[in-house]
């Protein structure tokens, strides 16, 4: 998920494109569930990372851990502060490279430098990106997170290119996906249930479950009419509907790659 608190918006940055505070986002735990949260820096913000760092503190750095934004000028000292703060990966928001902070060539300098502190690196690419710089991605020493379901045309699903590659790297063992966004390649949407992202989430979950976490992505903020949030967790029920399963995707799964605290 993500905050967006206008109390930590850089000097001249543009409005806010939604409000979500920490304390507006205690108000939704209880409707989705949840107790252990990752905070996620939100691109508005560019590499200034204060907003993701205060809320790790604020909802409780035990149960709360942070995905930092940051740029190839970032000093080893501002990276072990951001490691202290709960920050234990950085993301990469290329989907839409005109309004990116950073760049495809950052990616591997930088994966190579929080892979010495046990990071990951967060991709929310296109289906189509991820083919282009499949050898990139091979060559990421760190573990890799792929966003929203791998960003995979609804159309097309498992017969992309992309659902290869990213499951190469889940089978590696070094790669994960995130079952999150399902309103992002939807073209049924809400009122459709997403029904349209059913099979490949599916696919994903028969394919890797080892290797799935699971977001609310909250506070939906590419979304004109937002979506109702205890829906969206529902949602998780009907694509793995084994309970083994799915405690696997929200409990064990996060704890590994997050560094939470099992049980």
């Amino acid at each position: 998920m993500h905050i967006y608190d206008p109390a930590f918006l850089p000097t001249g940055a543009p409005p806010l494109p939604v409000s979500g505070t920490v304390d507006a986002y205690r108000r939704v735990q209880p409707v989705i569930g949840t107790r252990r949260t990752v905070v996620v820096t939100p691109r508005n913000f560019g590499t200034d990372n204060r907003v993701t760092l205060d809320a790790i503190q604020a909802l409780g750095s035990e149960r709360t851990r942070g995905v930092a934004v940051v740029r190839n000028d970032v000093t080893d000292a501002q990276l072990l502060a951001l490691h202290d703060g709960g920050v234990r990966g950085i993301r990469f928001t290329l989907y839409t490279p005109a309004h990116a902070v950073v760049g495809f060539d950052m990616v591997e300098p930088l994966s190579r430098r929080v892979h010495e502190l046990g990071w990951h690196v967060q991709l929310h690419w296109t289906a189509a990106q991820i083919v282009e710089h499949q050898a990139l991605v091979r060559r990421l020493p760190s573990a890799i997170v792929f966003d929203h379901l791998g960003r995979l045309p609804v159309n097309c699903g498992v017969n992309h290119p992309a659902f290869g590659i990213i499951r190469r790297e889940l089978d590696g063992g070094k790669a994960w996906l995130k079952l999150s966004g399902p309103y992002l390649d939807s073209a049924v949407g809400e009122m459709g249930g997403y029904q349209d992202t059913d099979a490949l989430a599916q696919a994903w979950v028969d394919a890797a479950p080892e290797r799935l976490v699971w977001g609310s992505d909250w506070p939906h903020v590419t979304e004109p009419v937002k979506p109702d949030d205890a829906s969206l967790a529902a949602l998780l029920a009907r694509w793995v509907p084994d309970v083994a399963r799915r405690r696997r995707i929200l409990i064990d799964n996060p704890a590994v790659l997050y560094g939470f605290r099992q049980g």
